[in-house]
């Protein structure tokens, strides 16, 4: 556990931050930040408890701490008369360093996330995290940085933060940066199913791993909306309950804090956006390629009814002259083999011709199929002419407008 001092220089209105408590007549203390692991707070809770009474002069819920302590818990705001809690899950990245225990934490399409708990007063900042938390950890190294520097240096370019409303939305915006780097990586997973469903060369097989994934960005969606609500509940209590939040600050503005929330639900939102643009761009995929299947389908179709038209009068007239019949016209002459022969090479001829004249055959056209392993041979498929061939562009353009109306809904 680590405490940090934030004071307020009377004389030159300027913030500092110390490890230790100062009395100094020209200082006043703004508010302290007790950050805390999880590790410092599950095999001795009842002595954190005291500790955190000791330092912020507050008791926490029963069912509170129990919620700190649940690596499984969804993002949350809660208020009570001493303080405000808020839950807030983090994405782990590769950079971070959190261990792995007996407890697991929760996952989706590869990812983890764990909790990071914000328990805030007017006079107090606490937060709850696992080690190992980069984000947190790489705040507090800048943070302790100004230990090197004088007061007076500390705060020249205005990076420490006013009041523990201040701290939290700047801990949250480090956390919520990072969601931002999750487009890059989903867009290409995005663009292999497309290529995996569009290939045209062989069967595709993947459908259980495609599903899997389908589920696991609507549950990253899910996490968004989430997160969204949550902030927007920090925003209400910011805006409800102002005077009471900034405690003997007078100089900070709720602007300010509003910008900073507003900026962080604006993040959210886009990271939510993105995934609905993405699962609408593997629906509209899936679409293409059972269109794809059912032209290949209507493509064989069309050739074995040719085929069948073609033979269906050859076998009319060998029906006819197959009967058992003793006396049928030109059945003993000796050359009417030889005129069925050239009657139903004409017939032949004749019909080869006719569905010839109605672009039925011999136009040299490649299948959807074909067409698909050709392009995904030559380069990377692009849907744009694919959305351009005429048999599957009007099966796609009522998935577009469905997914427009979508849009335009969120």
């Amino acid at each position: 556990m680590k405490i940090y001092y934030f004071y307020q220089h009377l004389s030159d209105h300027y913030l500092s931050v110390q490890k230790e408590r100062i009395t100094d007549a020209e200082t006043q203390l703004e508010f302290i930040w007790i950050d805390c692991t999880r590790i410092d707070v599950v095999n001795r809770v009842e002595t954190w408890q005291k500790e955190i009474y000791q330092h912020a002069h507050m008791s926490l819920n029963e069912f509170h701490v129990k919620d700190i302590l649940n690596l499984e818990h969804p993002c949350s705001f809660d208020t009570m008369d001493d303080y405000n809690l808020l839950i807030f899950r983090k994405l782990i990245t590769p950079d971070d360093e959190i261990g792995t225990t007996d407890e697991q934490h929760e996952q989706m399409f590869g990812l983890a996330t764990t909790p990071v708990s914000f328990i805030i007063t007017p006079q107090v900042l606490v937060t709850v995290r696992e080690q190992g938390n980069k984000v947190l950890q790489n705040y507090i190294s800048r943070i302790e940085l100004n230990f090197i520097h004088s007061n007076r240096e500390q705060n020249k370019s205005r990076k420490l933060p006013a009041s523990p409303f201040d701290l939290s939305l700047r801990l949250l915006n480090s956390m919520v940066d990072g969601y931002l780097d999750l487009r890059v990586p989903l867009t290409r997973r995005v663009g292999f199913w497309q290529q995996e469903l569009l290939q045209g060369r062989r069967r595709f097989k993947k459908w259980d791993q495609l599903l899997q994934e389908s589920i696991s960005f609507q549950q990253v969606e899910d996490l968004c909306e989430e997160q969204i609500d949550t902030l927007q509940e920090f925003r209400d209590e910011i805006i409800d309950n102002y005077p009471h939040a900034k405690g003997k600050k007078k100089s900070e503005r709720l602007d300010i804090l509003l910008v900073r929330i507003n900026d962080l639900i604006s993040h959210v939102e886009r990271i939510q956006k993105h995934i609905v643009r993405l699962r609408a761009s593997i629906q509209a995929t899936i679409d293409l390629h059972f269109s794809a299947i059912a032209n290949q389908t209507n493509e064989n179709m069309r050739i074995l009814a040719i085929i069948t038209a073609i033979f269906a009068p050859l076998s009319l007239l060998t029906g006819i002259y197959g009967m058992n019949f003793e006396f049928i016209p030109g059945l003993k002459s000796p050359t009417g083999f030889w005129i069925m022969l050239i009657v139903m090479g004409i017939t032949t001829i004749l019909l080869i011709y006719y569905f010839y004249r109605r672009h039925l055959v011999g136009l040299g056209e490649k299948s959807v199929i074909d067409l698909l392993a050709q392009q995904n041979k030559d380069q990377h498929i692009n849907l744009l002419w694919l959305l351009d061939y005429k048999p599957i562009r009007q099966s796609v353009k009522k998935t577009v407008e469905k997914v427009e109306k979508l849009t335009k809904l969120k």
